[in-house]
């Protein structure tokens, strides 16, 4: 008889127990299963007297409860004896898993150096906002109105007019240079790290943000072989002695004379590369003596004080230093590239 065989079973249930994860999904897949015995018994059931179901139906029901119970209850005591066994088979003597050190940043590794290498010479770091007006961007600075670094297609402008001209995001921290000199008169020494903007496209050679670091030195009888010998020996710090420089005439509204400075290809030595284009030299700074129409719009007397400005893209330091030859690496957080400085964590 069918009741027969659910009193059977019922004995069978109350009897089980396990602690092993394996035995329990035998017993739920026996009884609980989509062809266990308690679906079997269910399709008896469909085939009994009405009599019979009255009688069964409850029993039934009850039966199939004390199953699930049953599985549950076994199924939480194998749970918690099997994390009580995992954190007893723990040493707790052994050491623990430290977290993993960070890196600096390159750009921030070189900025650092660059400061670093100026500071033995007597140079501070001034800083300035990175949203500037005309006026100390441009105008104080010898740009014409008809420059083209003054057009969209080179300049990120944010708002038109104002008492002090268009406001844009800075193209070059010269800005910086403007603030001091009309804060103060000389003597300045100081370099001017930061990030500025220019509108291009972003490839492996250029990208619309990056980080210059510009320098100011100002006050009576500055020469320009004051200027050659503070950059001769910056790059003999930066990349050791022995490495040449040459100087070349170049144009910067806000100096003059101007020139733009080279330095051996440190990546191959001088005897020629893709990367200095086989001619093996690498331009790394622009400089020049400044223009004394800019000591002039900052309120400082161009026939008492001279002073030489000099500025230089740390991207292009850095790829030097690091070789590193696309500059997207800088601005994609790739912690695959980060991992690479480590070992300059100081």
């Amino acid at each position: 008889m069918l009741q027969d065989k659910i009193a059977q079973y019922t004995d069978k249930i109350n009897a089980f127990v396990t602690e092993k994860a394996d035995e329990l999904e035998q017993f739920r897949i026996k009884y609980l299963g989509s062809k266990g015995i308690i679906k079997e018994i269910f399709d008896e059931f469909k085939s009994v007297s009405v009599e019979e179901k009255r009688s069964l139906g409850k029993v039934l029901n009850e039966f199939k409860q004390l199953a699930e119970s049953k599985y549950l209850t076994l199924k939480e005591s194998t749970e918690n004896s099997e994390a009580k066994t995992e954190n007893t088979q723990q040493d707790l003597t052994l050491p623990g898993e430290g977290f993993e050190i960070g890196s600096r940043h390159p750009l921030a590794l070189v900025r650092r150096e660059i400061v670093e290498i100026f500071a033995k010479l007597g140079f501070t770091v001034a800083e300035g906002p990175e949203i500037e007006d005309d006026w100390h961007n441009f105008s104080a600075l010898n740009f014409p109105e008809e420059h083209p670094a003054r057009d969209m297609q080179d300049t990120f402008f944010i708002k038109k007019g104002g008492e002090k001209g268009d406001i844009a995001l800075r193209t070059h921290t010269s800005s910086v240079q403007v603030r001091m000199m009309e804060q103060g008169q000389p003597p300045f020494r100081a370099i001017m790290p930061g990030r500025v903007y220019r509108n291009e496209a972003i490839s492996a050679r250029a990208h619309c943000f990056f980080h210059q670091v510009e320098g100011l030195y100002v006050d009576e009888n500055v020469s320009f072989a004051d200027l050659k010998q503070t950059l001769f020996y910056f790059v003999q710090e930066l990349y050791g002695e022995g490495t040449k420089v040459r100087f070349r005439p170049s144009y910067f509204p806000f100096t003059e004379p101007s020139a733009e400075m080279d330095i051996s290809c440190t990546i191959c030595k001088g005897a020629g590369c893709q990367f200095c284009k086989y001619s093996g030299w690498v331009e790394i700074l622009g400089c020049g003596m400044v223009d004394p129409n800019v000591l002039e719009n900052c309120g400082i007397d161009s026939k008492k004080y001279s002073g030489f400005a000099f500025g230089m893209g740390i991207e292009r330091i850095a790829n030097l230093k690091y070789v590193i030859k696309d500059l997207r690496l800088f601005s994609e957080n790739d912690a695959r590239f980060l991992k690479q400085f480590k070992s300059a964590l100081i």
